[in-house]
Parts: structure tokens; C-alpha cells; sequence
């Protein structure tokens, strides 16, 4: 009875195992519209004289996340293959291999030589198959992470050129596996094309490391040179940035450490590791005001530290490639980050220092927005892409050498600032607040580089010079005159004395001129009376007419001394001696006090 209850067709139990039953039935259904259908993609037909021809409209995809399919077992099951969920030729990380199967067919001649390019060095295992009628032909095993010197095409991309005969279709599998992102640019031209897109690419990679090479030896040169730290910060950002490029674009596997496997795997990540290390050096030390490191510049110096250690860590196998990788991606803004609100403010400041890391920060991010959405399959493998993080290197190298010019620039304007303010206490030390002229402090410095040059034939006279009539002025006038009255004596000595001569005011109406250069102590006497001369007409101050004269005592060097006290104590003595004879004259001390008469 319980039996026949549950076959009856309108009994509950009948009822719900149908419901279910078409339930499961629509679910099925759904899905199967839903998934991507199991289909072969149209074969390409590759003819004379086209383009380069991009394999993704003809590609079919198959995931192996265990890595154990056979080439002959991906060659059977045409029917796993589904169409890819971009055809921009970057299909984001997948963990396993992956699978691509194209069919060709050749209508260009058998005589053609084509030749398929995965235009990405990046890759560590690659294998081309080509198959006719189910079974293999021709093979190739390259990747980053396989010798070089074992690739059938000599070039920085995994290439393999492919003999097909003319009309017969073939089939091309693709197995690629990597630790990183599937980026597969793939394409197939002829030999001679893919001969001119290669070499144009080999000359876009040297121009950019000549650039780099260049901007290497002249931030060596100039830290060498004595300029400050910040050139060499930039001198191994420039070297480390320079090492990823090379890696990443397969010029340092070709050319520089061929078949170094270890290299290889390594390099491109200590070189991240070191231009992180460096860019929080470079920015730091850039931002840094005035010599006060503040908190700013440790953190940029700790993340620095963080950046080292993690290198080092890597460096010894401490942490795997991938894990080093995700670090490099989670810290490689950092710098920027913590730099952007200290640029914004000194942009805002009108600096323009500020100004220029914040393009450089702007390239910075849009590279990195770039390579990450290539390496997620968000974006397509193209030119551009490929090379965004090419340009923003490069950008930045450009904007950071702007910074060191305006580093340097601000650098040597502190120092004429430090010139002007020593120039300027020297000034103050060595010379007459009133009169502009030397005091004693400065002409003690004049006649010692005088005496170091003077011989008979080449006399120095030394004048001791005091003003007859300058007290009864300033008692009469009162001090300002006074002052006024030394300010135009100073002018008048300058008038008849040559631009090598020397004035000093040594005291409150005292002066003392060194005259160089004299042939003859009879030179010597006649410049002594030219300036008594000078003082025979009054001096106009205003409306006031003031009549001051002059009595000079003078010494020369070396007949009379080479000594500069001795010499100002003879001509102060000489000097004396005419004060007391009767003023307005000239006298000679020669070192035993005999005195020439005027």
C-alpha cells in the first residue's frame, strides 16, 4: 500500500521527487547556456605579404591546473578546448598550465617560412607544437626559466619558426605556465617581418638603456665629484630600475647572463626590492629641508631599512619568488604615498621641486595602474601596455634629474648666501663702518700680502696721514659734520690715488694709504706731496666751506723695514715729527730716524 502510494502520479512523494528532478533539469540547463561553449575557433589562413597576424582570433583555451596534460592528450580532446575569456592576450594569473590551440593554414607557398612570436620574455615555460593530421611535427621548449642558448630562434621572445606546406591545415599548441601573470602577446608572420618587428624592438631597448647608462655615469660623476648623497640615491634607482627593464624584457637573458638560470629567477625582484630601497632614499632625502631630519625623513629611511632587509631575505632564499612579489606589489606605492601630502604642500608653496615629484608621482601611478590591469587581464597586450612601465621609468628618471637641478640649484644659492654672509662679517670685521675703508685689522692683512711682493726695485710706501684743523671743525659743527667732513676726505684720497693704493682709517681723524709698486724713493716722496696738494682747497660741505690740511710721515719697504708694525711705527714717528715742525708737510722716517725734508 505504502508502495503504490509513492508510484500513485499525484501522491506528495510522487510530486517531490519530480519537483526536484526538474529543478536539477533547469539548473543543468542554465549552466550549459551560461558556460562558455566547447567550440573550435575558425582557422587562421596566413597568405603572402600580410601584416603580423594576432593568434588570439584564432586561439581556443584549456586550462590544466595540475600540469600533467600531454601534448598528444591536448592534441585528442579538441573538444576541452573553449573559446578565452579575452582575446587581448593577457589572461590574468591562473595557477597549473595553460593551453592555447590555433589552426593554421598555410596559402603563401611551401617555401614560406612563418614564424610564431609570444612577445612577453617574462614567461618561465613555454612549449610550441605544431601537428598535422593528429600528429606532432615540430617542437620547441623555451622560457625565462630554460636555457637560452637551447631556443630554436636566437631572440628575446619565445619563437619558433613554423614549415608548413601550402594548404594542408595545421594544428598549434601552446603550453605556457609561469609564476606570475599569463600575458601572452602571440602572433605569426613571416620570417622577414618578424625579423624587422624584433630588431625595431632591440633598438627601442637599447635607446633605453643608453639613456639609462648615460643618466647612470653622470649621477656617479657628480656625487664623486663632491655633490651631495641625493646623486648617488638616484644613481641606484637608475641601476636598479634598469636591471628589472632588462630582465623584464629579455635583453639581459640574451645578452648580459645568458643560460644563468639563478640570475635569471633572482634579478628582476632584487632589483625591485632595490629601487623600493631607494625611492624611499631619494624621496626622503629630496623633500628634506634645511639639514633638521625630521620625522618624515626616518620613515623614509626605515621603510628604506624594510625594503633592504626583504631583499637580503630573498637574496638567500628566505622568502619565494611569489611571496617577494606580493610584498614588491603591496609596498611599491608606499613611498609615493607617504611623499604625495609633503610635495602637495611645497607645490603649494610655489616650489617647484614639489611640483615636479608630483608628475613624477602621477607617472608613477598611472604605470603601476597599467601593468597591474595587463597583468589581471583587464587590459589588452599591446604596445603601450606592455611598455607602460618602460615610460614611466623612464619619466621618472627625466622628472628626478629635474629634481636634482633644482636640488643643485638651491644647493649653490645657499652657499652664495653663505659666500654673501661670511663676505659681509668679514667686511664688518675688516673694515671702517663710516668710511667703507679698511681698518686696522684690514690693512694688517694688505700689508702683509704687499710685503711678500715688494723689492728694491718694486717699493711699497706706507703714509701715516692726520687731518690739521679736524678738531676745531667738530667742536664747531658738532659730530655730524665731523662725520660727514671724514666721508668727503675719503673721497678726495681716492681722487688722487691710484685703484691698486690702499686707504685705511686706523683712528678718529688718522689715516694710513700703502702705495705699491714705486720705482724710486723719489716717487715715493712725490705721491706723498701730490696728496698734500690735494688738500690746499677747502672742502665744500653744504653751505659750509672747511679748510683741513694734511702731515704725512711715511717708511718704505723694504729699504726702511719689511716689518708691517715697524713700518707704521716709522711713519706714525715721521708723522709726529711734521706735527711738531709746523704741520701740512711731509716726512720720512729711514729706520734710524733721520728725516727727509719736504
Amino acid at each position: 500500500m505504502r508502495l503504490f502510494s509513492r508510484l500513485h502520479p499525484w501522491s506528495p512523494a510522487f510530486l517531490r521527487c519530480w519537483s526536484r528532478r526538474l529543478l536539477r533539469g533547469w539548473v543543468v540547463m542554465v549552466a550549459a547556456l551560461l558556460a562558455p561553449a566547447a567550440q573550435a575557433a575558425p582557422p587562421l589562413v596566413l597568405h603572402d605579404g600580410m601584416p603580423p597576424a594576432n593568434l588570439w582570433q584564432a586561439f581556443t583555451v584549456l586550462a590544466d591546473r595540475t600540469a600533467a596534460l600531454t601534448a598528444e592528450e591536448a592534441l585528442a580532446s579538441p573538444g576541452a578546448f573553449a573559446a578565452p575569456a579575452h582575446t587581448g592576450g593577457s589572461l590574468g594569473v591562473h595557477t597549473g598550465a595553460l593551453w592555447l590551440r590555433a589552426t593554421l593554414v598555410n596559402q603563401a607557398g611551401a617555401n614560406t617560412e612563418w614564424v610564431v612570436n609570444i612577445d612577453y620574455p617574462a614567461l618561465h615555460q613555454v612549449d610550441l607544437y605544431l601537428a598535422q593530421g593528429g600528429r606532432i611535427v615540430q617542437q620547441a621548449a623555451m622560457g625565462n626559466m630554460r636555457p637560452f642558448s637551447q631556443r630554436p630562434w636566437q631572440s628575446r621572445t619565445p619563437a619558433m619558426g613554423l614549415e608548413m606546406a601550402t594548404g594542408v591545415p595545421y594544428e598549434l599548441l601552446v603550453r605556457v605556465r609561469t609564476g606570475g601573470s599569463m600575458v601572452l602577446p602571440a602572433t605569426v608572420a613571416q620570417a622577414p617581418q618578424f625579423l624587422s618587428g624584433a630588431l625595431a624592438e632591440q633598438m627601442l631597448q637599447g635607446l633605453f638603456a643608453g639613456l639609462a647608462l648615460c643618466l647612470l655615469i653622470y649621477s656617479l660623476g657628480q656625487w664623486i665629484g663632491g655633490s651631495e648623497r641625493l646623486f648617488l640615491h638616484y644613481a641606484l634607482l637608475v641601476a636598479a630600475s634598469t636591471g628589472f627593464c632588462l630582465q623584464l624584457f629579455g635583453i639581459g637573458a640574451q645578452y648580459l647572463w645568458r643560460d644563468q638560470l639563478w640570475i635569471e629567477l633572482h634579478i628582476a625582484t632584487l632589483c625591485g626590492f632595490a629601487a623600493l630601497a631607494t625611492t624611499f632614499l631619494f624621496l626622503g632625502q629630496a623633500l628634506l629641508e634645511g639639514k633638521a631630519r625630521g620625522g618624515f625623513f626616518r620613515t623614509m629611511q626605515g621603510g628604506a631599512a624594510v625594503s633592504a632587509v626583504l631583499g637580503a631575505a630573498f637574496l638567500v632564499d628566505g622568502i619565494d619568488t611569489r611571496t617577494a612579489m606580493v610584498l614588491l606589489t603591496a609596498l611599491g606605492p608606499l613611498p609615493w604615498l607617504m611623499s604625495v601630502p609633503v610635495a602637495w604642500a611645497r607645490a603649494r608653496r610655489r616650489d617647484p621641486l614639489g611640483a615636479t615629484l608630483l608628475l613624477a608621482a602621477a607617472a608613477f601611478f598611472i604605470a603601476a595602474a597599467t601593468m597591474a590591469g595587463l597583468s589581471q587581464g583587464l587590459l589588452p597586450a599591446n604596445g603601450w601596455t606592455l611598455h607602460a612601465l618602460q615610460i614611466g621609468t623612464v619619466v621618472d628618471m627625466l622628472l628626478f634629474m629635474r629634481v636634482l637641478g633644482l636640488r643643485t640649484a638651491a644647493l649653490g644659492r645657499a652657499a652664495r648666501d653663505a659666500r654673501r654672509e661670511r663676505d659681509a662679517m668679514r667686511s664688518l670685521a675688516h673694515t671702517d663702518p663710516l668710511t667703507g675703508l679698511a681698518n686696522r685689522r684690514g690693512l694688517d692683512l694688505a700689508l702683509a700680502a704687499a710685503m711678500a711682493r715688494c723689492t728694491p726695485e718694486h717699493l711699497a710706501a706706507v703714509y701715516m696721514l692726520d687731518l690739521d684743523g679736524f678738531k676745531p671743525v667738530n667742536d664747531s659743527h658738532g659730530h655730524d659734520v665731523g662725520d660727514q667732513l671724514l666721508v668727503a676726505v675719503t673721497a678726495r684720497l681716492h681722487e688722487h690715488l691710484r685703484h691698486t693704493d690702499t686707504v685705511a682709517r686706523i683712528g678718529g681723524d688718522e689715516f694710513v694709504v700703502m702705495a705699491n709698486d714705486l720705482a724710486s724713493p723719489e716717487q715715493a716722496h712725490a705721491l706723498g706731496n701730490q696728496l698734500l696738494d690735494a688738500f690746499r682747497t677747502p672742502i665744500v660741505l653744504g653751505d659750509l666751506e672747511l679748510h683741513v690740511g694734511l702731515t704725512i710721515g711715511y717708511a718704505l719697504a723694504p729699504l726702511d723695514s719689511t716689518e708691517p708694525a715697524l713700518l707704521i711705527k716709522l711713519a706714525d714717528a715721521a708723522m709726529y715729527t711734521g706735527k711738531q715742525s709746523g704741520k701740512f708737510c711731509v716726512r720720512r722716517n729711514t729706520g734710524d730716524l733721520a728725516l727727509l725734508s719736504s
